[in-house]
């Protein structure tokens, strides 16, 4: 009793991109901010500038970086949406040989955008799967059950899933910084937590500074 504020909604995508640009220490900064999705956005651009910011481009569900990631967690037998960080740690294992296998599973586009080949993923009408019988077709080989023997075939794939995902990654970054003009960079979402893509974001020198939300997946949102 006694409350007369409203309660405020604030966008999925929006309490990411807060969650970095305010405690950044940035004036201005692009903002890029993915993950699985939230409502329907998937991966946003935008820009702060003196304190305040605003979202420049969307890509919108079922086109995600993060399902994409979960497909790969699923199919390798991990849990979606807890594991994803086991597939990353596994990469380094494995060799990128099946890169050109995952890259008919996603268009790229020259401005950054993409969208996934969704006759090879179920997460659009299925709660209980995450890639279709094409998928497993493709790779020629099953969806590995849970905590049984990982192999070189499962290395292989976490090296040239993590390899395309990184691709991805870049060609929005490069997006964000041709249309912002911006020198520093914000990151937020659940994606934001791959590390190896963001020290790829670094190492190609996009941008000059970034600031990665320590807490980017849906904690961090809170924060935002």
């Amino acid at each position: 009793t006694g409350f007369t504020k409203p309660v405020l909604t604030v966008p999925h995508h929006s309490a990411h991109a807060a969650s970095a640009y305010y405690p950044s220490g940035f004036e201005s900064a692009a903002i890029l901010t993915m993950d699985g999705v939230g409502e329907w956005t998937t991966t946003a651009i935008g820009h702060g500038k003196i304190q305040r910011f605003e979202t420049l481009r969307e890509i919108r569900f079922p086109h995600s970086i993060g399902l994409f990631y979960s497909a790969l967690t699923a199919y390798l037998g991990f849990k979606v949406n807890d594991a994803e960080w086991k597939v990353m740690g596994l990469a380094p294992y494995g060799k990128p040989t099946l890169v050109d296998k995952f890259r008919k599973l996603v268009e790229q586009r020259p401005d950054g955008s993409f969208r996934l080949d969704l006759s090879y993923f179920s997460h659009p009408w299925s709660r209980t799967s995450m890639v279709t019988e094409r998928w497993t077709e493709l790779f020629g080989a099953p969806p590995r059950a849970r905590e049984t023997e990982l192999t070189d075939f499962h290395r292989d794939l976490a090296a040239s899933g993590q390899a395309l995902a990184e691709e991805l990654i870049l060609g929005v970054a490069r997006e964000a910084r041709r249309l912002t003009g911006e020198k520093r960079l914000c990151i937020g979402g659940g994606v934001g937590l791959n590390c190896v893509a963001n020290w790829k974001i670094q190492k190609e020198g996009i941008f000059n500074e970034v600031f990665i939300q320590p807490a980017a997946g849906d904690a961090g949102g809170a924060v935002g």
